[in-house]
């Protein structure tokens, strides 16, 4: 890391922090590698359950739900939740804050109007242009521009923020702890002809129905395949749509500790993502090479650029159940192909370890700091008032 002073680091994560996610576990990961390098951290986030929250995770009030990219998004925003923002700002006394998806109604976007001095925004979506970011564009714009350096995690989430705000940023993918992964311990019960899927496979866009219509394919030329789904969901409403003579190749497995992912991913043949879209960089494709599991992945902009357009990881046209069965009928059938493949995907995977990460993530922290001077935004933004104190709650 570059050489500065340990340093007081805020962190705002917009999402529920007791909720999944591919956010929440980015924040976690880097606060923790952070403290760990010696630097005060502290990370205001909302949440359901505060008695269960890491010492370093300061609840902001409870979130709610709403329908986001595809998704349900859990987020807290008002006048209550600028309150305590503000709060946690003047108590904090921090050399930088680190606001992540600032661009959306959120505690990241209500520090950054809130806050002076250096200030570092991570874009995490890659999502269409929509209709209530368009509406209220002129208020965003002004509070983004306040923002001394922008990372965007892939080439797929800057194109998204250019596309929304007019707006540019420093790619910096997300982290992962490779060793974790590199040092699992394959299992018996995972091992064979498995193909694995971890994520909240209740959500349309995280693609099992495509996954689940290749499997009487490739039963047929796989007879001893199965299919392991980890994650949060109902099973018994997936189950009910499966034909009852392909049921006993499906295992449902539960949400994973990260011990247990990282076994699980260690020990299974192929791992399979067929997310439909909505994804901005696939953090579980990382960790899955990591592990050196072979990855089958929908050709969705994100997924095509972390897999190299192949090279690391195998690509099939997107919803398209007949072409990810021939993909996944091929790897299964050559062992040499699929070694080969998940070889290069676990060597590849090290460019996204945190040690690499994190020393590209504080260069960006030195840069803010050195740059802040010039960056201001005149707080009689009275658009912004009017758009927090709407109905006199939260919201």
């Amino acid at each position: 890391m570059p050489n500065l002073k340990p340093l007081r680091i805020g962190l705002v994560c917009p999402y529920g922090w007791d909720a999944p996610g591919g956010v929440q576990n980015h924040v976690r990961d880097l606060a923790e590698y952070l403290i760990a390098q010696g630097h005060s951290v502290s990370v205001l986030a909302p949440a359901v359950d505060e008695d269960s929250l890491p010492d370093y995770v300061v609840c902001a009030g409870k979130p709610i739900a709403i329908p986001y990219n595809g998704a349900v998004a859990r987020i807290l925003f008002g006048p209550i939740a600028f309150a305590r923002v503000r709060q946690w700002i003047s108590q904090g006394n921090f050399d930088l804050l680190h606001l992540h998806e600032p661009g959306i109604p959120s505690l990241s976007l209500l520090a950054c109007w809130a806050a002076e001095g250096p200030l570092v925004g991570t874009f995490h979506a890659a999502a269409k242009r929509q209709k209530a970011i368009f509406a209220i564009g002129p208020i965003l714009e002004p509070v983004i521009e306040k923002l001394s350096v922008r990372i965007a995690v892939s080439e797929a989430a800057r194109a998204t923020l250019s596309e929304h705000l007019e707006t540019d940023a420093i790619v910096i993918p997300n982290g992962i702890y490779g060793n974790r992964f590199r040092n699992g311990r394959a299992k018996k019960e995972w091992s064979g002809n498995t193909i694995g899927f971890i994520g909240r496979f209740e959500e349309p866009r995280k693609g099992l129905s495509v996954l689940l219509a290749a499997l009487p394919i490739v039963s047929r030329f796989a007879p001893d395949v199965r299919v392991l789904i980890a994650g949060p969901g109902n099973s018994e409403d997936v189950m009910k749509d499966i034909d009852p003579q392909l049921r006993s190749r499906i295992s449902f497995l539960g949400r994973l500790s990260d011990e247990g992912k990282a076994d699980f991913l260690s020990s299974i043949s192929l791992y399979v993502a067929p997310n439909t879209g909505g994804e901005s960089f696939g953090i579980i494709l990382a960790e899955a090479m990591a592990a050196g599991a072979a990855v089958v992945a929908s050709n969705i902009p994100a997924f095509d650029s972390l897999l190299g357009g192949g090279r690391f990881g195998a690509l099939f046209a997107r919803e398209d159940s007949a072409d990810l069965a021939r993909t996944m009928i091929d790897l299964l059938r050559d062992d040499a192909k699929r070694n080969s493949l998940a070889l290069a995907g676990q060597e590849q995977a090290k460019v996204f370890d945190w040690d690499t990460v994190a020393e590209q993530i504080f260069s960006v922290y030195e840069m803010a700091i050195v740059g802040s001077g010039s960056v201001g935004l005149a707080s009689e933004n009275r658009s912004w008032s009017r758009l927090l104190n709407r109905d006199g709650g939260q919201t």
